[in-house]
């Protein structure tokens, strides 16, 4: 029985129509003068802190915790104002999903999986009512790698479900390889969906147990049966 199950937020959740990425270009352009360096990295499935630490080693930045806090203040703002300028909508099939979930009649724990700081995803999902759903998560401020992320999040799962939990008993839901390999990593069955960085193909490549275009074409009982 699936007892956890954890989602990533962008082109899982939502899409933000680039917010998070013009609130890092606009960050290091107005805190740091490099107003073009975001255009040299791949954001899709990359966690906030690896590509901020990306960003410091291609403009010859140290990395010290000062800088990092200094980046993140700014881009949590930023954020905030970019997502009320932009709007942005929840992908397919999302609020149906959640709602299935929390209606079965053993709802699995819903949590995130997300390369997001925490506050970074909540403000991302306050914005368009998702935030609530979910009891659990783990986020770029606990660790670096989205394996780690993963141990993370299956650890908080575990502690508040009051067992240990096994690999089959979680899912995760991600639009690219990176979160295809970070449920593999905590031994999670995977819900690839192809409504953010990566086409259907190239999904396939990397043998998620499910594989969708959007998340209406899956349902709770599905994906926990």
């Amino acid at each position: 029985m699936v007892r956890l199950v954890l989602f990533d937020i962008d082109g899982t959740l939502v899409h933000t129509h680039r917010a998070g990425v013009r609130a890092f270009a606009k960050t290091f352009a107005s805190e740091f003068g490099l107003p073009d360096v975001t255009e040299r990295i791949q954001f899709a499935g990359r966690t906030d802190v690896s590509l901020v630490r990306q960003m410091f080693a291609l403009a010859g930045i140290t990395p010290t915790q000062s800088h990092f806090e200094r980046f993140f203040a700014h881009y949590v703002f930023l954020l905030d104002h970019l997502l009320s300028e932009s709007g942005g909508r929840v992908c397919p099939g999302v609020d149906a999903l959640v709602r299935g979930l929390k209606t079965l009649p053993s709802p699995p724990l819903l949590g995130l999986l997300t390369g997001n700081i925490r506050l970074g995803a909540e403000i991302k999902l306050r914005h368009f009512g998702l935030w609530n759903p979910f009891l659990t998560g783990a986020f770029a401020d606990d660790a670096e790698e989205r394996g780690a992320i993963a141990a993370v999040a299956r650890n908080r799962g575990s502690q508040l479900l009051g067992a240990s939990l096994r690999g089959e008993e979680i899912v995760v839901i991600g639009d690219t390889p990176h979160d295809v390999r970070c449920g593999r990593a905590i031994g999670a069955k995977v819900l690839a969906v192809a409504t953010g960085g990566s086409k259907a193909s190239e999904l396939q490549t990397h043998h998620p147990d499910w594989l969708v275009d959007d998340l209406r074409a899956i349902g709770a009982a599905e994906i926990c049966g």
